[in-house]
């Protein structure tokens, strides 16, 4: 999760007012991933795309969705020991492997699609991505700043492992979420919380949300009761800061003066309901259903281009692009576990069919729902993922 977003408005007031005249327009507005003084909205029109009720993808369409995905990124370079290491590329000209964090959410984008539609191809591509990881950074990511991305990294491990139940996978997954911890949790600045960077100027959902699944997970994998109450500790941080009861949102970052730099993105929105899911079952005298009940509502009605619609762009940039794909795989599995199928399945279900209908010749989906794939411009791996995970995860609860 990288470098700072420029802040600007696309300005289109005339344009948009006469398309919203002809009833075919929709306002897609993107966020900042990285903590600013403000979040400039990035506005962009949509047309020629009939946003009515396109038909539900079904589910050998998700595995078709995974399949174009990997015919167009998946890279297998080589041998590592007796096995095979692989990378996805980081954009459709192939001019180089995608950065270090996109890797990880490509690759759990692809464990999602094998649990919806489990195959030989799909475990050995996932093996073979992990090693490429291996490859490429090492065992233990000590060198990047960015804690953030060793708790995706760790995060991919470890769901890796519950398929191939690969002994080092686990290892990896615990070595580095054990090592990002002690050097990123600090309880005396703000009470507690992990840092975003070794920086330490500020303290960020997109670490500590996703570090309360990881945790929770790490301890189903392990049985090893600290990193349940890890978990607690970091989840009990977020809600005491970061989280507004009074609308279900979730803010993005604060600062060590105590000042919020960041409203909510659907990733972050994502992985706090993620994380409630997870540790419900483990602490019940927690309201952790009624926090993400109340998350997925502020998603649903302020996340979306019209409340209950399709889901933001966030076009920001390419570490902006694949959000979705990550608020998309925590908040079906939240459906599918809480038995809410009936307040947030057809809002769901609309945002799958909305993302197959717009796919281009080739069957690839970009991140922007309200308007067709490009069939001339080069993709990147990140922003294609959002409708795979979309079209996957909904048969999570189907």
């Amino acid at each position: 999760m990288r470098r700072k977003i420029n802040n600007n408005y696309l300005k289109r007031s005339k344009q948009l007012l006469a398309i919203l005249a002809l009833g075919v327009s929709i306002i897609f507005a993107g966020c900042k991933k990285e903590q600013s003084a403000s979040n400039a909205a990035i506005v962009t029109t949509v047309t020629g795309v009939n946003l009515s009720s396109p038909p539900l993808p079904a589910k050998s369409d998700a595995l078709l969705a995974i399949q174009v995905y990997n015919n167009h990124f998946y890279n297998q370079y080589g041998t590592y020991g007796p096995s095979f290491k692989a990378y996805y590329w980081k954009d459709d000209s192939h001019t180089g492997r995608m950065d270090f964090w996109t890797q990880q959410e490509a690759i759990e984008m692809l464990i999602d699609a094998y649990n919806i539609n489990p195959s030989t191809d799909l475990k050995n591509k996932i093996s073979y991505l992990y090693n490429g990881v291996r490859d490429g950074y090492g065992l233990l990511w000590t060198s990047n700043k960015f804690n953030d991305d060793i708790v995706w990294g760790s995060l991919m491990c470890v769901r890796a492992y519950k398929i191939t139940n690969d002994g080092g996978m686990l290892t990896m997954a615990k070595n580095n979420f054990d090592m990002m911890y002690s050097r990123a949790w600090d309880t005396t600045v703000l009470g507690g919380g992990l840092w975003w960077t070794t920086d330490k100027t500020s303290k960020n959902t997109c670490v500590n949300a996703p570090a309360v699944i990881c945790a929770m997970l790490l301890y189903q994998a392990t049985g090893d009761a600290t990193y349940k109450t890890k978990a607690k500790l970091i989840m009990d941080w977020i809600v005491s800061r970061l989280y507004t009861a009074s609308t279900g949102e979730v803010k993005g970052a604060i600062i060590p003066n105590g000042t919020i730099t960041e409203g909510a993105l659907s990733y972050t929105q994502g992985t706090f309901i993620g994380a409630c899911d997870l540790l419900r079952a483990d602490y019940p005298t927690v309201d952790y259903l009624g926090m993400g009940s109340n998350a997925m509502n502020y998603a649903k009605s302020s996340l979306c281009i019209t409340s209950g619609g399709i889901l933001k762009d966030e076009n920001g940039n390419a570490d902006t692009q694949g959000m979705k794909s990550i608020f998309a795989r925590w908040a079906c599995q939240f459906v599918f576990h809480t038995g809410t199928v009936s307040t947030y399945g057809a809002w769901l279900d609309f945002n799958g069919s909305q993302a197959w209908s717009i796919r281009n010749s080739q069957g690839l989906m970009w991140n922007t729902w309200g308007t067709r794939t490009s069939d001339t411009q080069v993709l990147n791996a990140f922003q294609t993922t959002c409708g795979v995970s979309m079209v996957n995860n909904i048969y999570d609860y189907r």
